[in-house]
């Protein structure tokens, strides 16, 4: 990239106490083996409107609003999810059977598409800017990275809002129990890595950021991305060989975030990955913290910037740590149901 994508402004609405009033130190408890997001009021949004929004574009646009306080006028929206629009989607759907194909209501029909979150975002605050949505299941938030990346790269002055949303519905939740994807017995996330057994919690969350290609004043810095779909353990581990010589040539790894989510038969994914790196880099989990969904690796990003801003590891995610007083470089490893697989690297801007 010879124009890296800087981050200024960064927010989140998670089951963690992450949005306006941070505070991470204590872990919120999951829920039926469901970790929901902690909703705010949602000040900028019209009452009449929210009234008629799903749980996953209230999510979006109340992450997304308190950006445009720091730069009214954007370039572009750009936003992943793997569910988003899911929810009224199948409301729409029930309907049609309900009234026999009649007259239906239109709120439902016209934000069942996941693209409703982004255009909701920019009908409020008036942007004819560049305006996507990726949906790439547990990739979906690394393409809409990668299109931030290829706008600054010819736009380096340009803000974008790039972020995800996804939330746990009836429908997806229902379906992924019965594909085995959550837990069938009752597990508390402050419990997540001591289970012995397949599958994970459900989760949901919001993560938004404001990024160009301006290095001033910004909290972090984007330095490489990489993504891969296989289903070989050996593959992703000499990809991210290949991934730490190409990108840490001036540059020492301080942390390996990982998105072990207490999936047993994922553990060879994160344990092999873990296996590449020095024994003095410290290594800390974050999905106890919000639950498996397509869209978690915004999620790490938001903790990732969090912690390039001086505040401590909360001792909960420490997997492995060595004594440091500040992280500079982050490596952030994902990984979506065994296939889908993503790399980023994150970086401090010191002044």
């Amino acid at each position: 990239m010879s124009h890296a994508l800087y981050i200024h402004k960064s927010t989140c609405i998670s089951p963690q106490h992450t949005f306006l009033n941070i505070d991470i130190r204590e872990l919120e408890e999951s829920v039926n083996n469901k970790l929901q997001a902690i909703e705010p009021v949602y000040p900028g949004i019209p009452p009449g409107l929210l009234r008629r929004m799903s749980r996953a574009v209230r999510m979006g646009v109340g992450a997304a609003l308190p950006l445009f306080e720091h730069h009214p006028i954007l370039n572009g929206i750009i936003i992943g999810t793997g569910n988003g629009g899911m929810e009224d989607c199948i409301k729409f759907l029930n309907q049609i059977i309900e009234y026999d194909e009649g007259l239906l209501a239109p709120g439902s029909f016209v934000q069942s598409t996941p693209n409703a979150i982004a255009s909701q975002v920019s009908m409020l605050k008036g942007n004819k800017g560049y305006n996507i949505t990726h949906v790439h299941a547990g990739l979906s938030f690394e393409n809409a990275i990668l299109d931030a990346l290829m706008q600054i790269e010819e736009f380096p002055s340009n803000n974008y809002i790039i972020g995800a949303v996804d939330a746990i519905s009836s429908y997806n939740f229902n379906i992924d129990i019965l594909g085995g994807w959550y837990k069938k017995e009752l597990v508390s996330n402050k419990q997540l890595f001591e289970t012995n057994s397949p599958s994970s919690l459900a989760g949901e969350g919001s993560a938004m950021f404001l990024v160009n290609g301006v290095r001033n004043s910004a909290i972090g810095q984007l330095d490489a991305i990489s993504m891969l779909h296989t289903r070989d353990p050996e593959v992703v581990t000499n990809h991210l060989k290949d991934f730490i010589e190409r990108n840490f040539n001036a540059k020492k790894i301080d942390l390996f975030l990982s998105g072990e989510n207490g999936d047993n038969r994922l553990l060879k994914f994160y344990t092999g990955s873990e296996g590449v790196l020095s024994g003095e880099i410290p290594i800390a989990r974050f999905k106890h913290m919000c639950g498996e969904y397509p869209t978690a690796s915004a999620m790490a990003l938001w903790i990732a910037c969090y912690l390039l801003q001086n505040h401590g590891l909360p001792s909960h995610m420490v997997k492995r740590q060595q004594l440091r007083a500040e992280f500079s470089n982050i490596l952030i490893y994902n990984n979506f149901r065994g296939a889908q697989h993503s790399f980023m690297l994150l970086s401090a801007v010191r002044e």
